[in-house]
């Protein structure tokens, strides 16, 4: 690798992310969407000394092409399963427990209060029947985790927030 890339790419090791984002920008010739700046660096780096000393052969990437299907590619993965014709597959079905009993054994029985204290205020959840979630100061909610995102203003889990230990 000749001397000016070599300094070129130690360089980048002292460059604001910020500054990173732009030489990417300027290289490849699109904004990136991350801030990881490792990336930003093995990108960058790679891509002059790609411009220097020449990209890939024809034949790397005839072969690449041959191997990448975009199709397949995904940024996120997909949020519901896709089963195909005629795959079978096994379902279970989700029934209510009789009694307004909660499936969840960390929650308490209906009719149950939950007791926190919290920055000097006593916090009293009560446990609704049939699985309608829970009352506090009035309100219902669905999950622990909802009013103890409505008491402290961040998400934390319910169950850690109210100290209901125990695995499921």
């Amino acid at each position: 690798m000749p001397g000016d890339i070599a300094k070129e790419i130690d360089a980048l090791q002292h460059m604001a992310t910020s500054e990173l984002a732009e030489r990417y920008e300027e290289l490849y010739g699109q904004p990136v969407r991350t801030r990881h700046r490792a990336y930003l660096i093995r990108k960058v780096a790679w891509r002059i000394q790609a411009n220097a000393e020449g990209d890939l052969t024809e034949r790397a990437r005839k072969r690449a092409a041959e191997i990448a299907d975009d199709a397949d590619v995904r940024v996120m993965a997909p949020k519901t399963t896709i089963v195909p014709p005629g795959d079978d597959v096994d379902v279970s079905v989700t029934r209510e427990l009789p009694n307004g009993e909660h499936n969840d054994p960390r929650i308490p029985s209906p009719g149950s209060a939950i007791m926190r204290e919290y920055k000097g205020r006593t916090l009293r959840v009560v446990v609704l029947a049939d699985n309608d979630g829970f009352e506090f100061e009035g309100e219902r909610f669905r999950t622990l985790s909802a009013i103890a995102k409505k008491v402290t203003g961040s998400h934390i889990n319910g169950f850690r927030f109210f100290r209901l230990g125990g695995k499921r």
